[in-house]
């Protein structure tokens, strides 16, 4: 009989993801498995492997974005991978979608991020790889190993390559913070802080600027940009109050509503983010950089179960 513990891994992608699926699978040196998605009229749908995978482990790659396809399809993946008998099944959630509801912020409200790190369990995810959560402690929503990676392993080599004096890093807001400062300390640069207060989600009433940003390059670091409200009026502000140039780094560009013509119309010298998000909408300020090559490589380390530690830059 052929040992199972000798088998490769299985490489699936939801459909949202087979791009991003494709560069994974490639960077370990697979290819991405066979799979369909057969869509009935009434817009329900079902998911099927079409090559075995028993006594396998599997890594099954879907970000979580809405709409609520994605999060279905990602579960529907899992359950069937459940019941075809593989013997691991690693989710792999390169943006992990409905990390903003992850506390109750007022009352009756749900803790979504909780909700969906129980869903994906009871689903059959027995490993979790996700790359920059909107909030650290939501790896503690679930009861299974969990390998969060950083974007920064990506950003800060890629930052260094421009050779940029006078750098400081900036945070679009408080919650940043901590992001930023790990930055800072690795470029040995200076930090400011942007002070926002809101009128309603997505909406900015009033922004201002904590620290010196006169004649300094200012980077902003963000786990992901939306509606770009608060980054183009942050790197607004920054050049009104004196900075030579500002770009900004973000790991998950969701870019929904009007966020392309604001990043246009803005300020802002370029957006560099990761293609965990299969980007729709080009700008020519909008740089891609691939986190593939990060993902692979921890995926590498799981299936021989090696130490990830040396994945981390900060």
């Amino acid at each position: 009989m052929e040992n199972t513990q000798q088998l490769s891994p299985k490489f699936f992608a939801c459909s949202e993801s087979r791009e991003l699926g494709k560069k994974i699978a490639e960077a370990y040196g697979e290819k991405l498995g066979k799979s369909t998605k057969t869509q009935f009229s009434d817009g329900e749908f079902q998911v099927s492997y079409e090559e075995t995978i028993r006594g396998r482990r599997v890594f099954i790659i879907g970000s979580t974005m809405p709409n609520s396809d994605n999060l279905m399809e990602l579960l529907l993946m899992l359950d069937a991978a459940k019941r075809a008998s593989a013997r691991h099944i690693t989710a792999v959630v390169p943006y992990f979608g409905w990390a903003r509801q992850d506390r109750k912020d007022k009352p009756r409200v749900p803790i979504a991020a909780k909700m969906v790190a129980k869903m994906i369990q009871t689903a059959g995810a027995t490993r979790l790889i996700t790359m920059d959560l909107h909030a650290d402690q939501i790896q503690g929503f679930f009861e299974i190993p969990v390998d969060h990676l950083f974007a920064s392993t990506i950003f800060l080599p890629y930052i260094k390559s421009l050779n940029l004096e006078n750098v400081t890093v900036a945070s679009p807001d408080m919650g940043g913070s901590k992001r930023a400062y790990a930055y800072s300390k690795f470029l040995k640069s200076e930090v400011v802080i942007c002070y926002k207060q809101r009128k309603k989600a997505n909406v900015i009433s009033h922004m201002q600027v904590i620290g010196d940003v006169k004649d300094r390059h200012v980077i902003i670091v963000d786990d992901m940009v939306d509606t770009a409200g608060t980054l183009t009026k942050a790197a607004n502000l920054m050049m009104e109050e004196g900075a030579k140039s500002v770009c900004a780094i973000a790991t998950h560009a969701i870019l929904s509503g009007e966020a392309i013509k604001k990043i246009e119309e803005s300020k802002l010298e370029s957006l560099i983010v990761t293609d965990t998000i299969p980007k729709k909408h080009p700008s020519s300020k909008i740089k891609i950089v691939t986190c593939a090559t990060l993902f692979a490589d921890v995926m590498k380390k799981v299936q021989k179960n090696t130490s990830i530690s040396n994945q981390f830059l900060m």
